[in-house]
């Protein structure tokens, strides 16, 4: 068992940062800079902190509430928010203090 954090982030499907949808930038950004993993999830609706719906609609998913998750240490959770702060994303995030691990594998 290790100790680390969740780092997560919530934005719309919408949102763009250098041309793509930002979940899925920091979903490739994640894995570019050597992250082990990480996971977009969708949401039926929500609102954030200017207390504005959003939805995924049945003919418009552009608002849809997108949540994305990473388990990293607590290192690698500094050092991937600082290089966001570098590169300038602008996005709502919250970092955990978790236990994770593996069961099943004889190498975890």
């Amino acid at each position: 068992m290790f100790q680390g954090t969740q780092l997560v982030f919530y934005t719309q499907q919408n949102h763009q940062h250098a041309g793509q949808p930002l979940h899925s930038w920091l979903l490739a950004e994640a894995q570019r800079t050597g992250l082990q993993g990480g996971s977009a999830h969708y949401a039926a609706e929500g609102f954030g902190r200017h207390r504005r719906m959003h939805a995924a609609h049945f003919f418009e998913l552009a608002d849809q509430p997108v949540e994305i998750v990473f388990i990293l240490s607590t290192e690698q959770a500094r050092l991937f928010l600082e290089h966001l702060r570098q590169e300038q994303v602008s996005v709502f995030y919250v970092c955990i203090p978790v236990e994770y691990g593996v069961l099943g594998e004889k190498d975890a």
